[in-house]
C-alpha cells in the first residue's frame, strides 16, 4: 500500500506534519462549540474542510468577532429553513448576520405577526436539537440557476456574482458559487439548502444561544423600486450568558430611549405636519439646547475662534466646485428653481467658510484662521433609516473650519483634538476610542501622494493620544481623510461623536490662497471638524446617557420650591427670587396638588433639587432641602442650600 501523502502546516506557532485529508477541525482538535471555524492565509473556513500543504492555521472561538458573526450566520439558515417549512410558499432573500444579531428578508403574501414568530422559533429550538449537518458543496452557474429555479432573488443573486454588495456578498461573493445543505445527522438526508459562501458552524448543536426579536418591511436590496420583504431579525451569541446580558442591555436601552424619554420630560417631539426627520424643541428642551450651545461658544471663544454665520441655501455651482454634487447628490434634496437658477438646501458649511476665507486677501499671520459656526444643514436621509434625534433631516453642527500652514498642521491637530476629547468630557462622556477613517479607492478627490501624508499625520495624532485606534478602511469623505472620536455611554454602547478631517483638496479647489512670510502665494491646509457631531444627535446620545437625569447644569428645571401649604408659597417665592439672582432655574409649585404629589411629580420630571418649606422653617429661615434620589436634609438655612445648589451647577456634577 502506498503511504499517504503528508502535509504540513503551522498551528500555534509550530510546525506540524498531518496526513492529506486532515481536516481544520482535526487539526485544532476543535469541538464545535468553543472553536467553530479556523483562519488559514487570512481565510476563514469550514472545520470541515480539508487543510492544504503549507496552510498556517488559526482557531476562530465562538466568542470572537468573526465567530459570532458565523454563529450568526448559520442561525440566519435555520430561520429561513424554519420559515420555509412553516410558510412553504415563502421566497428567499438574503440573511447576513449584522451587529449583535442576524436577519433574513422573505418574500411571503402577509407580514409576519408575532404568533408567526413564536412558531419560527420554536421550529428552530428543534432544528437546532436535532444537530443538522451544514455541508458545504461547489455549484457551477448552471447548477445553482437549476436548483433555484423556484427562487427568483437567489437567482438575481447569481447574476451580481463577484459584484454584490457586502450583505449580498454573504450568500454569493466572488469566486465559485457554493451552497449549503442541511443534513439530517442520522441518515444523511437534505434537509433545506442555501446558496451561501459560508463558511458556517459544524452543525445546528453549535448555535448555543437565539431569540427572534422583531419583523418589518425591507426593500430588496435596499431600493425603493424593487419588491418590499418580509425581514425577521434575531440575535445569537456564543452562550446564553452573553444572550442574557445583551438582552439586560436591551432593556436598560429601551427605558433610556431618548424618544420616549423626550415625550415624557417635555423636551421635543415630531410633528407629522412638518414630515420625517423634522424635530422641533420645547422650552425645556430649548433650556437644554441653549446651555449646550452656549458653554460650547464660550469654550471656543476661549480656544480663539472666530465666529461666522452662512445662509440655508446657495446656487448649484457652488457644489460643483466642491465636489458635492459629484460624490453627495444622493445625500442632498432636490433643487428648487428660482429666477432661473438652481438653488440648493445646503449639506455642508465647509463650502461657504471657503467663501468667506476667499473674500479678501490672506496673511501667514493671520494662520492657524480658525472659523466657528452653529450652522444648520440638511440631508436627504431615507426614511427607512431616520432615527428620533440621532438621525434626522434637518440639523446644526457646531462646525469647525481651522485653515493653517502645512508647518502649523500637526501641532494644531492634536491641539484640537485635546480640545475635542475635553469638551465631551465636560458633558459627562470618558469612556473613548479613536477610529482612522481612510481613502475609499473610488469616491475620492485629490492625489494619492496627498492622501498618504494627511492619512499619516491623521494616525500619527491619533496614536498621540494613548487612545484605543480602530482602522475604517474606505469610510473617508471624498475629500480627506478622518479621525471620529468614539464615545462609550453609561451602558457600554459606541456612539460616533466628534470628526477631525483633514483636507488638501478643497482649499484647492476653491483656489485658497495666503502670502506667506517670503511674499510667494501659499495653499493652506483645511481641517474639518464637528465636535457634536450635531446638536441633535448629541441631545438624544445625552438624554440615553444620563437616561433623562441630567447634571444640575444641564437639567432645564434646576430646583423646584414645594410649600408644605398654601399659606407657605409666599415665603418660597422669596426663595425662589434669591436663588434665580445667582442664576438657578427654580420654579415654585403653586398648584392645587397636595404636598406628597408634587414632589411626585418632581422627582418624574427628574428635578435635582426640591426645596420644601412649612411653619418651622419659615421661622428659622431655612428649608427643607430633598434630593431627586428621595435624600433630605431638614432645616437647611437658605443661603445655605442655594449655595449647595449653585455649587453642584458650577462644578457640573452629577446628583
Amino acid at each position: 500500500m502506498s503511504a499517504v501523502p503528508q502535509l504540513r502546516i503551522t498551528l500555534a506557532g509550530a510546525e506540524r506534519v498531518v496526513a492529506e485529508g486532515t481536516t481544520y477541525g482535526e487539526a485544532l482538535g476543535a469541538d464545535g462549540r468553543s472553536v467553530v471555524a479556523a483562519r488559514a492565509g487570512g481565510e476563514l473556513k469550514d472545520l470541515a474542510a480539508a487543510v492544504a500543504d503549507g496552510d498556517v492555521i488559526e482557531p476562530v472561538e465562538a466568542g470572537s468577532a468573526d465567530g459570532r458573526a458565523i454563529v450568526r450566520h448559520s442561525t440566519a439558515h435555520v430561520m429561513a429553513q424554519a420559515v420555509q417549512e412553516i410558510f412553504p410558499e415563502a421566497r428567499l432573500g438574503i440573511g447576513p448576520p449584522v451587529e449583535n444579531g442576524f436577519y433574513y428578508d422573505f418574500d411571503v403574501k402577509n407580514p409576519f405577526t408575532p404568533d408567526d414568530l413564536k412558531r419560527i422559533e420554536k421550529r428552530m429550538r428543534e432544528i437546532v436539537k436535532q444537530g443538522q449537518v451544514f455541508s458545504r458543496r461547489p455549484v457551477s452557474d448552471e447548477a445553482a440557476r437549476e436548483e433555484l429555479a423556484a427562487e427568483p432573488y437567489k437567482l438575481e443573486l447569481i447574476g451580481l456574482k463577484g459584484g454584490a454588495a457586502d450583505e449580498e456578498s454573504v450568500e454569493v461573493g466572488g469566486g465559485e458559487l457554493t451552497i449549503y445543505d442541511n443534513l439530517d445527522p442520522k441518515t444523511g438526508e437534505l434537509c433545506w439548502k442555501d446558496l451561501c459562501r459560508g463558511p458556517h458552524v459544524p452543525t445546528t448543536r453549535s448555535i448555543p444561544a437565539f431569540k427572534l426579536m422583531r419583523s418589518g418591511g425591507a426593500y430588496w436590496r435596499g431600493s425603493e423600486k424593487n419588491p418590499q420583504l418580509q425581514r425577521i431579525y434575531g440575535t445569537a451569541w456564543e452562550s446564553r450568558e452573553k444572550q442574557d446580558e445583551y438582552l439586560h442591555l436591551l432593556e436598560e436601552a429601551e427605558k433610556r430611549d431618548h424618544r420616549k424619554l423626550g415625550a415624557e420630560l417635555d423636551l421635543f417631539s415630531f410633528p407629522d405636519e412638518l414630515g420625517s426627520g423634522l424635530p422641533v424643541f420645547h422650552p425645556k428642551g430649548g433650556v437644554i439646547r441653549k446651555i449646550m450651545e452656549d458653554y460650547s461658544r464660550r469654550r471656543h471663544e476661549e480656544a480663539g475662534y472666530s465666529f461666522v454665520n452662512t445662509p440655508h441655501i446657495t446656487k448649484d455651482n457652488l457644489y460643483k466646485v466642491s465636489g458635492h454634487l459629484d460624490w453627495y447628490a444622493d445625500g442632498m434634496f432636490p433643487p428648487m428653481e428660482l429666477e432661473g437658477a438652481k438653488y440648493y438646501l445646503k449639506p455642508m458649511n465647509c463650502p461657504m467658510h471657503n467663501l468667506i476665507f476667499r473674500a479678501r486677501g490672506r496673511s501667514y499671520r493671520e494662520l492657524p484662521l480658525r472659523m466657528f459656526e452653529f450652522g444648520t444643514v440638511y440631508r436627504y436621509e431615507k426614511s427607512g433609516v431616520v432615527h428620533g434625534l440621532t438621525r434626522v433631516r434637518g440639523l446644526t453642527q457646531d462646525d469647525a473650519h481651522i485653515y493653517c500652514t502645512r508647518e502649523q498642521m500637526r501641532d494644531e491637530l492634536a491641539s484640537l483634538l485635546r480640545f475635542v476629547l475635553d469638551l465631551l468630557r465636560d458633558y459627562g462622556l470618558s469612556d473613548f476610542y479613536l477610529e482612522l477613517s481612510t481613502k475609499d479607492p473610488v469616491k475620492f478627490v485629490g492625489t494619492d501622494e496627498d492622501w498618504e501624508e494627511a492619512t499619516q499625520t491623521l494616525r500619527e495624532v491619533a496614536e498621540s493620544e494613548n487612545l484605543e485606534l480602530v482602522l475604517d478602511p474606505g469610510g473617508a469623505a471624498f475629500y480627506g481623510p478622518k479621525i471620529s472620536v468614539q464615545a462609550r455611554d453609561a451602558i457600554g454602547r459606541s456612539w460616533q461623536m466628534s470628526t477631525i478631517q483633514l483636507d488638501f483638496n478643497l482649499p484647492q479647489r476653491f483656489e485658497l490662497e495666503y502670502q506667506s512670510a517670503d511674499g510667494s502665494r501659499q495653499r493652506p491646509v483645511m481641517i474639518h471638524r464637528a465636535l457634536f457631531g450635531s446638536i441633535e444627535r448629541f441631545f438624544g446620545v445625552l438624554v440615553e446617557h444620563y437616561a433623562g437625569v441630567f447634571p444640575p447644569w444641564l437639567a432645564p428645571v434646576q430646583a423646584v420650591c414645594i410649600p408644605i401649604a398654601e399659606a407657605h408659597a409666599p415665603y418660597l417665592q422669596d426663595v425662589a427670587k434669591k436663588a434665580r439672582e445667582r442664576g438657578v432655574r427654580i420654579e415654585v409649585d403653586a398648584s392645587d396638588d397636595r404636598m406628597q404629589k408634587k414632589i411626585r411629580n418632581a422627582q418624574k420630571a427628574k428635578v435635582p433639587f426640591m426645596l420644601l418649606a412649612g411653619d418651622e422653617d419659615i421661622a428659622g429661615g431655612a428649608v427643607s432641602f430633598r434630593f431627586r434620589n428621595g435624600e433630605q436634609k431638614n432645616g437647611v438655612p437658605v443661603e445655605q442650600a442655594i449655595d449647595e445648589i449653585v455649587d453642584a451647577i458650577e462644578r457640573r456634577v452629577q446628583v
